[in-house]
Order: structure tokens, then C-alpha cells, then sequence
């Protein structure tokens, strides 16, 4: 095995990890903040632990990264949770849009380190 390869698992093993740590604990519950009732609290939002941190992420591009965006963007409702694919195509990039332009962004459709941090502070 590369090293490239090994490392690919062993982030792999990480994320399951932490994953099976927030089950366990009863953190993680999936995409309940889709079943918040018309004028009722919001739900608890589902655990987002496919990637952790900042690199540009674009139109095109799979993975990790994108399924931490859109698993992001679903639990503020920009996206819906049947679109959390790990491809990042054109309802990502219109939800990313959306997004960006409700939180003073530049509207670009590219999730770069500042839009990164209002993802997760928002």
C-alpha cells in the first residue's frame, strides 16, 4: 500500500470513528432538522463529519469535501438531504450561491475559506 493510499485510510478510519463515537453518545441522529414542525423548535442537526477544513472546493469535484459541504448546507435547509451525493454539481453550486449571498459573501458558487467559516459558524 502507498502512502498515499494508507493515508486515505487511516482519515477513513478517523471519520468512522469519530462517527461511531457520536452514535454512541446520541449525537449524531441524521437529517432530523428536515422534520422540524411549521413554527416549531428546529431539530437537532445531523453530525457533518465527512472532512475538517478549508481547501477551495468547486464545481466538478467529488468527495469528502463536497459531502461536508452539502451535509453543511442541508442542515441550514439550502439543500436537500437526498442531494447530500458527494459530487458537487449544479444544486450544489446553486445552494453554495444562495448561501453565500445570504451571508454577505461573494456569490460565486466556490466554497472557499471564507465561506467555509460562515458554513460552520452559521
Amino acid at each position: 500500500m502507498n502512502a498515499n493510499a494508507l493515508s486515505h485510510v487511516v482519515k477513513r478510519t478517523a471519520v468512522l470513528t469519530a462517527t461511531a463515537g457520536l452514535l454512541t453518545a446520541g449525537l449524531l441522529t441524521g437529517p432530523a432538522a428536515a422534520d422540524t414542525p411549521a413554527g416549531g423548535r428546529p431539530g437537532t442537526l445531523a453530525a457533518c463529519a465527512y472532512y475538517n477544513g478549508n481547501a477551495l472546493t468547486v464545481y466538478g469535484q467529488r468527495g469528502d469535501r463536497v459531502s461536508q459541504v452539502q451535509c453543511l448546507l442541508a442542515n441550514r435547509r439550502y439543500l436537500p438531504w437526498g442531494d447530500v451525493t458527494g459530487y458537487f454539481g449544479p444544486k450544489t453550486r446553486a445552494a453554495v450561491k444562495k448561501f453565500q449571498s445570504r451571508h454577505h459573501l461573494t456569490a460565486n458558487g466556490k466554497v472557499d475559506k471564507k465561506t467555509w467559516r460562515a458554513l460552520y459558524s452559521a
